[in-house]
């Protein structure tokens, strides 16, 4: 193991490749303990995993384990990141009192951009970005994720934004923090289980070198924030947006007549929610997007280490 820190550790795979500037690609492992169900969770993570070592990069998880937050997680750590029952969901608001305590945190986007920035990797893969809730003008609801992408840069591969988030608002945030996206094959910005938005994205690009020169240039110019890289879901599972929207509605009318979690706990809620009304193809589209993007996220990184400046 490497310390970065007395709380930030790289594995020795990690810490190898970057110290012979090999690809790296992070990955976070919110999705692991809160995304999927087991054992789809630790399949899906392995094979995130093996398909970016098949692409040229080396994978590196991140999450907090017994108070380390480590970059580069075994196949036995992720394996208690899948079937653990007392791991925090950690955004950059319980960072700090998570590893205080000594406790296992499965680390969200926001969590997972700043360790990616802290150790130097270039690229970053998720499944989709938080960000504006659909009750936000009730309880000002708005996802750390988009802070972390205005405040530490990388690029992050990932289907747009979740679709039951408020696409609209939470595209104008990303303009508002001077966060660019690029629409990968695609001009319009995706939207989780939906491969397409309204709402455009600031360039097409169609290739892995196209995304690593805009980064080259973000670089350059000092701008601090992140890259978005917005991939849309495979179209032979994704959903049509009537249809995902009609189920979200009758999903919300239901929701305020029950009692639901509030804050961190909310989006995981929902998305079960979701898939259990739409008899499992959610879920199916969350896989497929998921080891689409870290494909896309690890051939982004292995263009970096060619790419010159422009």
């Amino acid at each position: 193991m490497k310390k970065i820190s007395d709380t930030i550790i790289l594995s020795d795979e990690v810490a190898t490749a970057l110290a012979e500037n090999n690809p790296v690609v992070t990955l976070e492992s919110t999705v692991i303990s809160f995304g999927l169900p087991y054992p789809e969770n630790l399949h899906t993570a392995l094979e995130c995993e093996t398909i970016i070592r098949r692409e040229g990069a080396t994978p590196a998880t991140v999450g907090i384990v017994d108070g380390a937050l480590k970059i580069g997680l075994s196949a036995k750590e992720l394996e208690s990141f899948a079937t653990r029952k007392d791991i925090i969901k950690t955004n950059l608001s319980n960072l700090a009192p998570t590893c205080a305590a000594k406790r296992w945190g499965a680390t969200s986007v926001s969590a997972s951009l700043l360790a990616t920035a802290m150790a130097n990797i270039d690229v970053f893969v998720t499944g989709g970005i938080g960000g504006v809730h659909r009750t936000f003008t009730q309880n000002l609801d708005i996802s750390s994720d988009l802070t972390a992408l205005s405040r530490y840069r990388a690029i992050i591969v990932s289907a747009g934004v979740k679709s039951l988030l408020n696409v609209a608002a939470t595209r104008e945030c990303l303009e508002t923090l001077g966060i660019p996206i690029l629409g990968y094959r695609t001009d319009f910005f995706p939207a989780f289980y939906t491969p397409s938005s309204p709402y455009h994205v600031d360039r097409r690009v169609e290739t892995p070198e196209e995304v690593a020169v805009v980064y080259q240039i973000q670089k350059d110019m000092g701008l601090p924030s992140s890259i978005l890289v917005a991939v849309p879901v495979p179209e032979k599972v994704s959903i049509p947006a009537e249809e995902l929207e009609q189920v979200l509605w009758e999903l919300e009318d239901v929701l305020q007549k029950e009692p639901v979690p509030s804050g961190r706990d909310v989006t995981p809620y929902i998305l079960r929610q979701l898939n259990e009304r739409m008899n499992g193809r959610c879920l199916a589209a969350n896989l497929a997007l998921l080891k689409n993007n870290a494909a896309i996220g690890a051939q982004i990184a292995c263009s970096l280490k060619t790419c010159g400046k422009p």
